[in-house]
């Protein structure tokens, strides 16, 4: 079991440099960075693992429609190669919004694209012939740089079916959005079936949630932030499934009656729902938390800072070694 971090690049490249250097010192295992319409996630990594030494580096996640599987392979065993095996490549669908709006492309069928997807780039990782495919389709291979066969794949899941999938081809699971409850009852024992079909045990897979973190004493104000970062999520058809999956259907319907009213849409987002989430209050707090992932089934949990509080002294209140 190890707590890993998300070190956004945020407004300052130059302070993000700062903070992933920052989570090395007090001994964070891995650091994550997300996919979204700002600095361009594996080109952040590559900077992240030349301002380090020991701290794993990882997408948190990237869309598999936004690259080729070719691509993503040359990509992937590059940084891996520069950053000495540090590399853990996370891929995701994500949502139709981004995949359509901002990249022309399509999502047809999620579970079977990422199947194909991820047999395509573990093969060229390995530097074998990439299987055939339906959705993409390449005879690319690596040439003059080092392969990658043992490269941590992760699948970012929240359904039960890409749970599944992800247990039995990959080598875990990024969550975000889901409580300590949804990890316990329906988390680990999807991606315990996957891993059965496999004919592995869950012993050496990851479960990594994304933890929204704020060391303050202003619980409320903190909170507040997160409502309004939440709103979009809401909104999404994947994560609307896993909140109704997880108990959390009154607060979707508020939400859904609120449309338009960007306050009571923050208002139907109940404390309850706010405290599982997220570890905010004093640094006991934070660590408790934390630790409550951990009890839950979690592996790696990962300190998300909620927008404007103290990024540094949340990253000192769940350090491992604090």
């Amino acid at each position: 079991m190890a707590v890993g971090c998300f070190v956004s690049s945020g407004r300052s490249l130059d302070a993000a440099v700062r903070r992933v250097r920052l989570a090395e010192e007090l001994g964070y295992e891995a650091c994550y960075v997300t996919h979204i319409a700002g600095r361009e996630s594996l080109t952040l990594l590559t900077i992240y693992a030349s301002a380090t030494e020991r701290l794993r580096i990882g997408t948190g996640v990237v869309p598999i429609y936004t690259r080729t599987p070719a691509t993503m392979a040359q990509t992937a065993a590059t940084i891996n190669e520069f950053s000495h095996g540090r590399l853990r490549l996370g891929l995701g669908v994500s949502h139709r919004p981004v995949v359509e709006g901002w990249h022309g492309q399509s999502i047809d069928s999620p579970a079977g694209e990422m199947r194909e997807y991820v047999a395509i780039v573990r093969a060229i990782l390995r530097g074998e012939d990439p299987p055939a495919g339906t959705k993409w389709s390449t005879g690319f291979r690596l040439a003059g740089v080092d392969l990658a066969p043992d490269m941590p794949i992760y699948i970012a899941a929240l359904s039960p079916l890409m749970l599944r999938l992800a247990g039995e081809i990959a080598d875990g699971v990024l969550l975000w959005l889901c409580v300590p409850d949804y990890i316990r009852t329906v988390v680990v024992p999807e991606v315990t079936k996957g891993r059965e079909k496999a004919g592995k045990g869950l012993e050496g897979f990851d479960i990594v949630p994304a933890v929204p973190a704020a060391a303050t004493d202003d619980v409320r104000a903190a909170h507040e932030v997160l409502r309004g970062d939440l709103i979009p999520y809401f909104a999404l058809p994947f994560y609307r499934a896993m909140l109704e999956r997880s108990g959390f259907g009154t607060e979707l319907a508020e939400y859904d009656g609120a449309a338009g009213d960007p306050d009571a849409m923050k208002r139907a987002m109940s404390n309850e729902f706010l405290h599982a989430l997220a570890a905010v209050g004093p640094p006991s707090d934070v660590r408790d938390g934390v630790r409550g992932y951990l009890e839950a089934g979690a592996r790696s949990p990962c300190v998300s800072p909620i927008a404007r509080t103290d990024f540094d002294a949340t990253l000192r209140a769940a350090a491992p070694n604090a």
